[in-house]
Protein backbone atom coordinates (compact mmCIF):
# COMPACT_ATOMS: atom_id res chain seq x y z
CA UNK A 1 0.00 0.00 0.00
CA UNK A 2 1.12 3.57 -1.43
CA UNK A 3 1.78 5.66 2.30
CA UNK A 4 -0.37 8.47 2.53
CA UNK A 5 1.38 11.77 2.17
CA UNK A 6 0.71 12.13 6.26
CA UNK A 7 2.47 9.26 6.56
CA UNK A 8 5.32 9.88 4.46
CA UNK A 9 8.04 11.95 6.03
CA UNK A 10 10.74 14.13 4.49
CA UNK A 11 14.42 12.65 4.39
CA UNK A 12 16.61 14.80 6.41
CA UNK A 13 18.97 17.12 4.95
CA UNK A 14 22.50 15.38 4.01
CA UNK A 15 23.96 18.60 5.57
CA UNK A 16 23.47 21.55 7.22
CA UNK A 17 24.71 24.82 6.36
CA UNK A 18 25.39 28.07 9.09
CA UNK A 19 26.62 30.98 7.72
CA UNK A 20 27.45 33.68 10.43
CA UNK A 21 27.69 37.49 8.90
CA UNK A 22 27.97 40.71 10.30
CA UNK A 23 27.57 43.79 8.29
CA UNK A 24 28.89 42.12 4.99
CA UNK A 25 26.19 41.89 2.94
CA UNK A 26 27.41 42.29 -0.54
CA UNK A 27 29.88 39.02 0.81
CA UNK A 28 27.03 37.58 2.39
CA UNK A 29 25.03 37.56 -1.11
CA UNK A 30 28.19 35.84 -3.24
CA UNK A 31 28.48 32.95 -0.51
CA UNK A 32 24.65 32.27 -0.38
CA UNK A 33 24.44 32.53 -3.93
CA UNK A 34 27.68 29.72 -4.54
CA UNK A 35 26.03 27.39 -2.06
CA UNK A 36 22.51 28.05 -4.39
CA UNK A 37 24.80 26.55 -7.49
CA UNK A 38 25.99 23.54 -4.84
CA UNK A 39 25.81 19.85 -5.84
CA UNK A 40 23.05 18.21 -4.13
CA UNK A 41 21.63 21.75 -3.24
CA UNK A 42 17.75 19.96 -2.61
CA UNK A 43 19.75 18.26 0.16
CA UNK A 44 21.11 20.62 2.00
CA UNK A 45 19.81 22.75 5.15
CA UNK A 46 20.94 26.25 4.77
CA UNK A 47 20.88 28.47 8.05
CA UNK A 48 22.26 32.25 8.38
CA UNK A 49 22.58 33.77 11.46
CA UNK A 50 22.90 37.40 11.49
CA UNK A 51 24.83 39.38 13.93
CA UNK A 52 22.70 42.45 14.11
CA UNK A 53 24.11 43.38 11.17
CA UNK A 54 22.78 47.31 10.15
CA UNK A 55 23.71 47.24 6.11
CA UNK A 56 20.96 46.24 4.16
CA UNK A 57 21.78 42.53 5.02
CA UNK A 58 17.75 41.65 6.09
CA UNK A 59 16.53 42.48 2.40
CA UNK A 60 18.71 38.77 1.32
CA UNK A 61 15.93 36.97 2.89
CA UNK A 62 13.40 37.97 0.07
CA UNK A 63 16.45 37.02 -2.83
CA UNK A 64 17.25 33.74 -0.80
CA UNK A 65 13.92 32.20 0.37
CA UNK A 66 15.13 28.44 0.37
CA UNK A 67 17.48 29.76 3.69
CA UNK A 68 16.28 30.09 6.89
CA UNK A 69 17.36 33.42 8.66
CA UNK A 70 18.34 34.16 12.14
CA UNK A 71 18.19 37.71 12.79
CA UNK A 72 19.67 38.24 16.24
CA UNK A 73 19.72 42.20 17.58
CA UNK A 74 23.20 42.83 18.17
CA UNK A 75 26.38 41.13 17.33
CA UNK A 76 26.69 38.70 19.93
CA UNK A 77 30.12 37.68 18.46
CA UNK A 78 30.82 34.54 16.55
CA UNK A 79 30.77 31.59 19.10
CA UNK A 80 27.39 32.72 20.16
CA UNK A 81 25.77 32.54 16.74
CA UNK A 82 27.57 29.16 15.93
CA UNK A 83 25.94 27.66 18.95
CA UNK A 84 22.15 29.58 17.85
CA UNK A 85 22.90 28.23 14.24
CA UNK A 86 24.04 24.40 14.62
CA UNK A 87 20.95 24.09 17.01
CA UNK A 88 18.86 24.74 14.43
CA UNK A 89 20.80 22.37 12.28
CA UNK A 90 19.31 18.82 11.26
CA UNK A 91 21.77 16.78 9.07
CA UNK A 92 24.65 14.93 10.74
CA UNK A 93 27.00 16.85 9.23
CA UNK A 94 27.58 20.79 9.79
CA UNK A 95 29.15 22.73 7.43
CA UNK A 96 30.15 26.22 9.68
CA UNK A 97 30.98 29.01 7.21
CA UNK A 98 31.59 32.67 7.11
CA UNK A 99 29.91 35.20 5.21
CA UNK A 100 33.12 35.95 2.86
CA UNK A 101 33.64 32.48 1.09
CA UNK A 102 32.57 31.06 -1.70
CA UNK A 103 32.35 27.04 -2.31
CA UNK A 104 32.62 25.53 -5.94
CA UNK A 105 29.59 23.78 -6.56
CA UNK A 106 31.16 20.29 -5.73
CA UNK A 107 32.41 21.59 -2.52
CA UNK A 108 29.93 20.46 -0.50
CA UNK A 109 29.26 16.79 -1.60
CA UNK A 110 33.01 16.20 -1.78
CA UNK A 111 33.45 17.13 1.91
CA UNK A 112 30.82 14.89 2.91
CA UNK A 113 31.66 11.96 0.92
CA UNK A 114 34.53 12.13 2.62
CA UNK A 115 33.68 12.25 5.96
CA UNK A 116 31.27 8.98 4.41
CA UNK A 117 33.80 6.75 3.83
CA UNK A 118 36.63 8.02 6.76
CA UNK A 119 34.78 7.17 10.35
CA UNK A 120 37.88 8.51 11.94
CA UNK A 121 37.70 11.54 10.65
CA UNK A 122 35.63 14.21 12.62
CA UNK A 123 35.93 17.27 10.55
CA UNK A 124 36.84 17.53 7.11
CA UNK A 125 37.57 21.75 5.62
CA UNK A 126 38.18 22.41 2.09
CA UNK A 127 41.33 24.55 0.49
CA UNK A 128 40.77 27.83 1.01
CA UNK A 129 42.11 29.92 -2.20
CA UNK A 130 42.16 33.73 -2.72
CA UNK A 131 41.15 35.66 -5.74
CA UNK A 132 43.56 34.07 -8.30
CA UNK A 133 42.87 30.31 -6.85
CA UNK A 134 45.85 30.43 -5.02
CA UNK A 135 46.04 28.55 -1.61
CA UNK A 136 45.04 31.54 1.23
CA UNK A 137 45.97 31.53 4.46
CA UNK A 138 44.27 28.83 6.21
CA UNK A 139 46.28 26.47 8.82
CA UNK A 140 47.18 27.47 12.31
CA UNK A 141 48.87 26.22 15.71
CA UNK A 142 47.90 25.81 18.74
CA UNK A 143 47.76 27.16 20.95
CA UNK A 144 46.11 29.84 18.24
CA UNK A 145 48.50 32.28 17.45
CA UNK A 146 46.45 34.83 15.25
CA UNK A 147 48.44 33.87 12.38
CA UNK A 148 47.68 31.36 9.35
CA UNK A 149 49.93 29.79 6.78
CA UNK A 150 48.64 28.75 2.78
CA UNK A 151 48.25 24.62 2.53
CA UNK A 152 50.17 22.90 0.32
CA UNK A 153 48.26 19.88 -0.85
CA UNK A 154 51.00 17.15 -2.39
CA UNK A 155 47.97 16.06 -4.73
CA UNK A 156 44.57 15.30 -4.54
CA UNK A 157 43.99 12.80 -1.72
CA UNK A 158 42.85 14.49 1.69
CA UNK A 159 45.58 14.69 4.47
CA UNK A 160 45.04 15.27 8.24
CA UNK A 161 45.84 19.16 9.47
CA UNK A 162 46.13 19.97 12.86
CA UNK A 163 44.08 23.16 13.14
CA UNK A 164 42.68 24.66 10.14
CA UNK A 165 40.37 27.92 10.79
CA UNK A 166 37.03 27.81 10.48
CA UNK A 167 36.18 29.82 7.88
CA UNK A 168 35.06 26.70 6.33
CA UNK A 169 34.54 23.87 8.47
CA UNK A 170 32.38 20.44 7.91
CA UNK A 171 31.96 18.81 11.65
CA UNK A 172 29.87 15.58 12.44
CA UNK A 173 26.83 16.46 14.29
CA UNK A 174 27.88 14.09 17.17
CA UNK A 175 31.09 16.05 17.85
CA UNK A 176 29.10 18.83 18.92
CA UNK A 177 26.24 17.36 20.82
CA UNK A 178 29.48 15.54 22.69
CA UNK A 179 30.55 19.01 24.01
CA UNK A 180 26.76 20.13 24.46
CA UNK A 181 27.75 23.20 22.43
CA UNK A 182 30.80 25.36 21.78
CA UNK A 183 32.50 27.22 24.32
CA UNK A 184 30.99 30.39 24.97
CA UNK A 185 33.58 31.58 26.67
CA UNK A 186 35.09 32.75 23.25
CA UNK A 187 33.87 35.40 21.64
CA UNK A 188 34.81 36.20 17.59
CA UNK A 189 38.04 34.28 17.94
CA UNK A 190 39.08 30.93 19.74
CA UNK A 191 36.43 28.48 19.26
CA UNK A 192 37.85 27.10 15.99
CA UNK A 193 41.05 26.37 17.88
CA UNK A 194 39.10 24.70 20.96
CA UNK A 195 37.01 22.70 18.22
CA UNK A 196 40.47 21.76 16.97
CA UNK A 197 41.82 20.96 20.16
CA UNK A 198 39.21 19.03 21.23
CA UNK A 199 38.86 16.65 18.38
CA UNK A 200 42.79 16.19 18.28
CA UNK A 201 42.26 14.73 22.03
CA UNK A 202 39.66 12.27 21.04
CA UNK A 203 42.04 10.86 19.24
CA UNK A 204 40.24 11.85 15.69
CA UNK A 205 41.70 13.87 12.90
CA UNK A 206 40.16 16.88 10.54
CA UNK A 207 40.92 16.33 6.80
CA UNK A 208 41.89 18.77 4.25
CA UNK A 209 40.17 17.95 0.84
CA UNK A 210 42.14 19.65 -2.06
CA UNK A 211 39.46 19.05 -4.73
CA UNK A 212 37.02 20.53 -2.12
CA UNK A 213 37.41 24.91 -3.01
CA UNK A 214 36.16 27.65 -1.13
CA UNK A 215 37.21 31.25 -2.11
CA UNK A 216 38.06 33.14 1.19
CA UNK A 217 38.03 36.99 1.40
CA UNK A 218 39.40 37.55 4.53
CA UNK A 219 39.71 40.79 5.70
CA UNK A 220 41.13 43.92 8.02
CA UNK A 221 41.87 42.99 11.92
CA UNK A 222 38.52 45.34 12.70
CA UNK A 223 40.15 47.14 15.59
CA UNK A 224 41.13 47.47 19.38
CA UNK A 225 37.98 44.86 20.07
CA UNK A 226 38.52 42.40 17.81
CA UNK A 227 42.32 42.47 18.57
CA UNK A 228 41.04 42.66 22.52
CA UNK A 229 39.13 40.04 21.82
CA UNK A 230 42.23 37.44 20.08
CA UNK A 231 44.23 38.03 23.07
CA UNK A 232 41.30 37.16 25.53
CA UNK A 233 40.62 34.33 23.14
CA UNK A 234 43.98 32.97 23.71
CA UNK A 235 43.95 33.10 27.67
CA UNK A 236 41.00 31.24 27.80
CA UNK A 237 42.44 28.46 25.31
CA UNK A 238 45.22 28.23 27.62
CA UNK A 239 43.71 28.14 31.00
CA UNK A 240 41.12 25.45 29.85
CA UNK A 241 44.08 23.49 27.80
CA UNK A 242 47.15 24.33 29.46
CA UNK A 243 46.14 24.94 33.25
CA UNK A 244 45.42 27.94 35.35
CA UNK A 245 49.22 29.01 35.59
CA UNK A 246 49.30 29.07 31.77
CA UNK A 247 45.71 30.82 31.46
CA UNK A 248 46.45 33.40 34.37
CA UNK A 249 49.91 34.56 32.36
CA UNK A 250 48.17 34.87 28.97
CA UNK A 251 46.00 36.99 30.92
CA UNK A 252 48.18 39.47 32.13
CA UNK A 253 49.95 39.43 28.61
CA UNK A 254 46.58 40.31 27.05
CA UNK A 255 46.94 43.49 29.40
CA UNK A 256 50.94 43.71 29.59
CA UNK A 257 51.32 43.49 25.80
CA UNK A 258 49.10 46.71 24.91
CA UNK A 259 50.03 48.84 27.96
CA UNK A 260 53.92 48.59 27.03
CA UNK A 261 52.73 49.52 23.03
CA UNK A 262 50.34 51.96 24.26
CA UNK A 263 47.53 50.37 22.59
CA UNK A 264 45.22 52.34 24.42
CA UNK A 265 41.61 51.18 23.57
CA UNK A 266 43.17 47.42 23.48
CA UNK A 267 43.82 47.90 26.80
CA UNK A 268 40.29 49.28 27.76
CA UNK A 269 38.83 46.11 26.63
CA UNK A 270 42.01 43.90 27.83
CA UNK A 271 41.34 44.80 31.61
CA UNK A 272 37.68 44.88 31.18
CA UNK A 273 37.62 41.63 29.43
CA UNK A 274 35.22 42.78 26.85
CA UNK A 275 35.12 40.09 24.12
CA UNK A 276 32.42 40.15 21.29
CA UNK A 277 29.61 38.56 22.67
CA UNK A 278 26.85 41.22 22.70
CA UNK A 279 27.76 42.86 25.84
CA UNK A 280 30.44 45.21 23.94
CA UNK A 281 29.45 48.83 23.74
Amino acid sequence: MTPTADQEKAAPPRVSVVVVSHNRVDDLRRCLASLEKSQGRETLQIIVVDNGSTDGSAQLETDFPNVRFFRLPKNFGLTKALNIGWRAAEADYALFLHEDTELEPQAVERMAAVLDATPDAAAVCPLLVDAQGQPAPQLGNLPPEGQYQPAQPAGTEPFSVGYARGAALMVRAFVIKSIRKIDERYGQFGSDADLAAHIRRGGRRILLVPEARARHTGGPDGGSIRRADFLLGRAVFLGKHQGFGAGLQARLASILGPLVSFRWGELRYTLAGQKIDGTQQ
